[in-house]
């Protein structure tokens, strides 16, 4: 009898802890890193975990190539223009649960969350003036891999970018 009241009571607990652990998880993924943005011409590097990757990367593992970019008809060579920058903002919100977060003349930054555990992941852009390079960084908030997911979304993005006539 007492053997089977804790089974009931283990049971129990997990039923009510479990759910308790992924609302911890889920506001966990909900803080928006203080990391986030452009210092000195460069984002933020990648954490050792292999669920980051950016054009800026040290570890090769990590790295992805920058995106060049063209302007598109009617826009000016020198720079980027305003334009630009919201031509990268409407192809990231054709991806689902895509969110622009923050946008300037020469950075964006998007929020991607998972459909089914709802986690978070920063995209950010910086457009380098000096090297007419738009660098990219993808990082996941929570956990140590993602199985690809931020290499695989930095590729549809620049596929996207590429059929948009816009960088290559």
């Amino acid at each position: 009898m007492a053997r089977r009241r804790l089974v009931w009571l283990v049971v129990a607990a997990t039923l009510v802890l479990a759910p308790l652990a992924g609302l911890a998880m889920f506001s966990a993924s909900s803080q928006r890193p203080k990391t986030l943005g452009v210092t000195k011409g460069r984002l933020a590097p990648c954490p050792d975990s292999p669920n980051c990757v950016s054009s800026q990367a040290v570890h090769e593992s990590q790295r992805v190539e920058p995106l060049k970019f063209a302007p598109a008809a009617g826009e000016s060579n020198a720079g980027v223009s305003p334009q630009m920058i919201e031509r990268l903002a409407a192809i990231v919100g054709t991806f689902p649960r895509a969110t622009v977060v923050r946008q300037t003349d020469d950075y964006l930054h998007a929020e991607f969350t998972s459909a089914l555990f709802r986690f978070v992941d920063d995209v950010e852009f910086y457009f380098d003036r000096d090297t007419n390079q738009l660098h990219v960084r993808s990082a996941s908030r929570v956990g140590r891999s993602d199985l690809g997911a931020n290499r695989r979304r930095v590729e549809a993005i620049r596929a996207a970018l590429r059929k948009a006539d816009g960088p290559t």
